[in-house]
């Protein structure tokens, strides 16, 4: 079984944290998948790092979660009649953020 592809990159994981103890939202129903997209990030010139994640369920809504609240989300992607209320609330709760199919 393959891992899923990531649809839409939102900004590039190369841009720098502007915390030291990132906060990562993880979003789907399978997050030993959505896990491994975290494998290698971020790289910090080995500074000691943790991150600190929330999950969420596929089905829950972001508009409870205030601007710029993580600095990273890797979610599965919403249905297609979700999609747009969806993508507007991650890109306004994170800085940086993937959409991986679900």
């Amino acid at each position: 079984m393959s891992c899923p592809r990531p649809l839409i990159r939102l900004s590039p994981f190369t841009s720098p944290l502007t915390r030291r103890n990132p906060r990562i939202l993880l979003g789907g129903s399978h997050q030993p998948t959505l896990l491994r997209y975290l494998e290698g990030w971020p790289k910090r010139n080995g500074k000691p790092a943790a991150f600190l994640i929330e999950f969420i369920d596929h089905s829950e809504s972001l508009s409870r979660f205030a601007n710029d609240r993580f600095d990273l989300a890797v979610v599965q992607a919403p249905s297609a009649d979700e999609a747009e209320d969806f993508i507007k609330h991650l890109t306004r709760v994170a800085r940086q953020g993937l959409i991986t199919r679900g």
